[in-house]
């Protein structure tokens, strides 16, 4: 039974989708005004984790993660660039793309972007107002916090206390024009030449808050299953889009609230700060390190708890990335000379490890309970594989299964554009050429497979590879 941990409530929740068989699952994306940074990795790598494993446990997935492309941040970075908003969005997404892909984060993602939904967002601010929950002022549309009922209860916060940190964040002008300290913006008016849109308030542009309300509701429905996001996103974000979009449509908005835990930079177990030089981007990353050590290591600890990103991390997490791909080498190897049928024994201790991976996913995805559960799998797999005598079906067996089991963390165990029957042919061309004496060519091919990533390893047993 799949049990997930909820924000709001502060306990674990059996799993019961809206829809049975069906997932509706929405999760905050970044804002692209920059290339985004391990936090922001974390995050889209932690979700798509969940995804995965809810996809393995057979359940349709209907995923949507959006770009927030107009805002402060975006209009000062097209103002520093001396170009458009637009242009700075097309740029920083095209690189999240790319980023994303390198770490097998999956494609089939509905990516809404806030200025594609402008007039959604100005008929849900509009219901807001008609209905009492928001009101103009000069242009600037709030929403009218207290007048919400559970107001505070994702973050665990009484309005009291809002109201005191209200208080001394907000500048004395939007104070000014609040009716409550602790109300919120909806829609913002244009200031000077900034991008902005015609509305009934005036010339203006959307809140923050406002956009994941609009696009969660427009293509998952009133109701969803699973919200997700980064811990500083519950307060105010995540409360703000529960408030409006409960105001709104008069039903509950999330059903499983989900929050994952921060990055920390170095052996300090520093927070990451641009102030503090230790601002790590995936784009920079990717130059010198494989997407796959990033993807282990973020998707191997536990969504909810904070990870240490230093150089031992990366280290262990590239040392167990090649163990598994080590031990699924192995395997496939020994399909070459396996013997036809199976070994029951074998495939029940398979099926064991499996229910014991299931087990700990279950648990409010125990990653790093199932992870221990594969590297178990993949100690038995390179036991099997040195056997004197082992049976082709069982091989495949062990090999789809830790395949499937390494999918649900987004490692791929492949790691050659070679397929396998293209080595083994340069394998048996080889072995011809040094029975032959044609050292020559078999050092040829040797040292062509190792520059596409193929190390060959010549054992008793005969020639075997492996891939870098």
């Amino acid at each position: 039974m799949l049990q997930i941990f909820n924000t709001l409530t502060r306990k674990k929740e059996k799993f019961e989708p809206i829809t049975p068989g069906v997932v509706k699952m929405y999760v905050c994306g970044p804002t692209v005004y920059n290339y985004i940074h391990i936090g922001n990795a974390r995050s889209a790598i932690a979700f798509d984790t969940v995804r995965r494993y809810l996809e393995y446990r057979g359940y349709q997935v209907k995923y949507v993660s959006n770009f927030t492309d107009v805002d402060d941040k975006m209009i000062n970075a097209a103002r520093e660039n001396h170009t458009t908003v637009g242009a700075i969005a097309d740029k920083y997404i095209n690189a999240f793309m790319q980023d994303t892909a390198a770490l097998n984060i999956s494609s089939d993602v509905i990516h809404p972007r806030a200025t594609q939904n402008i007039p959604e967002i100005i008929d849900f601010v509009k219901t807001l107002v008609d209905k009492g929950y928001a009101y103009d002022v000069d242009g600037d549309v709030y929403f009218r916090a207290r007048k919400f009922p559970t107001y505070g209860a994702l973050p665990h916060i009484n309005v009291d206390q809002l109201e005191i940190g209200a208080s001394q964040h907000v500048n004395p002008e939007e104070m000014a024009k609040k009716e409550d300290p602790i109300d919120f913006a909806l829609w913002k008016k244009s200031k000077g030449d900034e991008i902005s849109w015609d509305s009934p308030w005036g010339k203006g542009r959307p809140g923050w808050h406002i956009e994941c309300s609009v696009m969660s509701t427009k293509y998952l429905g009133k109701t969803i299953d699973i919200h997700g996001g980064g811990e500083d996103l519950i307060f105010p974000h995540h409360e703000n889009e529960r408030a409006q979009s409960e105001a709104n449509t008069g039903q509950t908005f999330v059903k499983y609230w989900m929050h994952n835990g921060f990055v920390t930079i170095g052996d300090d177990n520093e927070k990451m700060s641009k102030s503090l030089g230790n601002f790590i981007t995936v784009h920079d990353l990717l130059k010198n390190l494989d997407g796959q050590v990033i993807r282990l290591l973020m998707s191997t600890t536990h969504y909810r708890r904070p990870i240490q990103y230093s150089d031992a991390s990366v280290q262990e997490a590239s040392s167990n990335l090649k163990k598994l791909q080590t031990a699924f080498n192995n395997l496939t190897y020994r399909l070459h000379n396996a013997d036809e049928g199976d070994d029951p024994k074998t495939d029940q201790e398979v099926r064991q490890i499996v229910a014991d991976f299931t087990d700990a996913m279950d648990d409010d995805f125990n990653v790093q309970n199932g992870i221990a559960a594969v590297y178990e799998l993949a100690k038995f797999a390179n036991t099997y594989s040195e056997r004197q005598t082992v049976f082709k079906l069982s091989l495949q067996f062990i090999i789809n299964t830790l395949r499937q089991l390494s999918g649900v963390f987004g490692i791929k165990l492949e790691q050659s554009e070679l397929k396998d029957d293209e080595i083994w042919d340069l394998i048996h061309e080889r072995e011809q050429a040094r029975r032959d004496k044609d050292f020559i060519r078999s050092d040829e091919i040797r040292e062509e497979l190792k520059a596409r990533g193929i190390v060959l390893e010549d054992t008793p047993q005969g020639t075997r590879f492996r891939k870098e």
